[in-house]
């Protein structure tokens, strides 16, 4: 009998707050031990297993946090417990974990990983198919582990699939950039992606320095969240020292990027997706290009003049994915610097590709990235605020938001939260998804119209019996 099974059968609860809605995640020893990944894979297993009818053909990945093997082998035991054929493709970023699951034509697909959280957090993405397994079907799979319902036990198999090299390859097969040789900083910020970033910078040209590139999920040298500045500033000061033409960065799974040009100032997601959304639609005129609801109005425009369809989605990689999958967009990105390519790629985010791409573009400019940036419009903004705000209570606050608004008569898009737009600008309050936060950013033209702005969310907070957020920045990003 397995140890993780009784002579009952298969039952198993989970700490509610490890359920999110992209994913399934907490802090290892307190609310994730290694029963709830024998239990992802019990569950989430019968459910390819339905879903194929038959026994499956399951990926799984592990990035590099020290919790992350034993728990992969727990999960891996558990999808062998329903039948399955598991395919081992060790440890990586995850989107060489889903590169895996398109390429050998998987039926389904589990990540190891805590992305860009401290390092005592773990967690599983997964896959259906090829599309996302979030929302609702999260809750659906806690339910079903509850209840116990899940297929009879049949011992499955576990097979290594090295796919590294493959995917080094498929990564630069891309490269459109020449033979300009780019002088290049990466921070792997000691993520997932070391071994793959090794390889991949032997097959293009330039000179690559990486910092960090040994894989370590203690992350010594800071914390793997490449949106937020404190966490940029040994990459910013290697660009410097080296005169690079740009900087690169990861965060701990390595499916978000961070970018830094040649002059060292950081370029936000919007500003990320300006640049290459440009590129995109040379050859692919009146595409749909998509990011969520927390870019500036100067992204939507520039992808307007250059000939794209701009939309404004809902932040969450899940339902940006299943959104260009709706669309056919080739393109989009998120803030948060997850960059989904479906010109030439598959359509996930995946950091390394997006590098690839971005460095090609700055490799075919007649000048420096730094001038690119500077030419895009001025505008004055907060970073991405984040405030506690109860799992009970967060959605309700928007709602009486929303309504307190509407009936004042304000121009608002509620796609995700409210984003209300003003003369001066705009500003967005929205619940995160993930976490017991409400969301906030203003952006406007000047310094003056952004202290309106800034005023109008500060007084709607109040109707709510809600303090002002910290608009310093210090909790931007997670």
């Amino acid at each position: 009998m397995n140890a993780f099974e009784t002579a009952q059968g298969f039952s198993h609860s989970f700490d509610p707050t490890s359920l999110r809605e992209y994913d399934i995640r907490g802090i290892v020893g307190r609310t994730l031990h290694a029963a709830d990944a024998y239990a992802i894979g019990r569950t989430f297993g019968s459910i390819v297993a339905q879903a194929c009818g038959g026994a499956p053909k399951i990926a799984v990945g592990y990035d590099g946090r020290l919790s992350s093997p034993d728990l992969e082998a727990a999960l891996v035991e558990g999808l062998m417990a329903n039948g399955a054929e598991v395919l081992r493709v060790g440890r990586g970023p995850t989107p060489m974990l889903y590169f895996a699951a398109t390429t050998l034509a998987t039926d389904g697909a589990v990540m190891v990983t805590g992305s860009h959280n401290p390092p005592d957090y773990n967690g599983f993405k997964m896959m259906l198919g090829k599309k996302p397994f979030f929302g609702q079907a999260i809750q659906d799979l806690g339910r079903r582990a509850a209840a116990g319902a899940v297929g009879k036990a049949d011992k499955g198999c576990a097979r290594a699939v090295d796919v590294a090299a493959d995917y080094v390859a498929r990564l630069a097969l891309d490269w459109d950039g020449g033979a300009r040789a780019l002088n290049v900083v990466w921070d792997n910020g000691n993520s997932a992606a070391g071994e793959v970033l090794a390889r991949l910078v032997t097959r293009l040209p330039g000179t690559h320095h990486v910092l960090f590139g040994d894989i370590d999920g203690r992350f010594p040298n800071h914390h793997p969240d490449p949106t937020v500045p404190k966490n940029l500033v040994a990459l910013v000061d290697a660009v410097a020292a080296r005169g690079a033409d740009i900087g690169i960065a990861f965060d701990g799974d390595a499916d978000r990027i961070g970018v830094v040009d040649d002059s060292g100032r950081i370029l936000f997601g919007d500003q990320i997706l300006a640049i290459l959304a440009r590129d995109v639609l040379r050859t692919r005129p009146g595409a749909t290009i998509i990011s969520d609801v927390k870019a500036s109005q100067v992204l939507f425009d520039q992808i307007a003049e250059a000939g794209g369809v701009p939309l404004m989605w809902k932040t969450g990689h899940s339902l940006i994915k299943a959104k260009m999958a709706e669309t056919g967009a080739p393109l989009a990105a998120e803030m948060s610097g997850h960059v989904f390519f479906a010109d030439k790629w598959y359509g996930f985010d995946d950091a390394l590709y997006a590098a690839v791409r971005m460095l090609g573009v700055v490799a075919r400019l007649p000048e420096k990235l730094s001038a690119v940036v500077g030419r895009m419009p001025p505008v004055v903004n907060t970073p991405e605020l984040r405030f506690d705000c109860d799992d009970t209570r967060k959605f309700a606050v928007i709602g009486d938001v929303a309504a307190r608004l509407r009936a004042a008569g304000a121009t608002l898009s509620d796609i995700d939260g409210v984003r209300v737009s003003t003369p001066d600008g705009w500003w967005l309050l929205r619940a995160s998804n993930t976490q017991a936060v409400l969301v906030a950013r203003a952006e406007a033209r000047d310094a003056a119209g952004l202290e309106r702005l800034k005023a109008a969310l500060v007084a709607q907070l109040a109707a709510s019996g809600l303090s002002a957020p910290d608009f310093s920045g210090d909790h931007a990003g997670h």
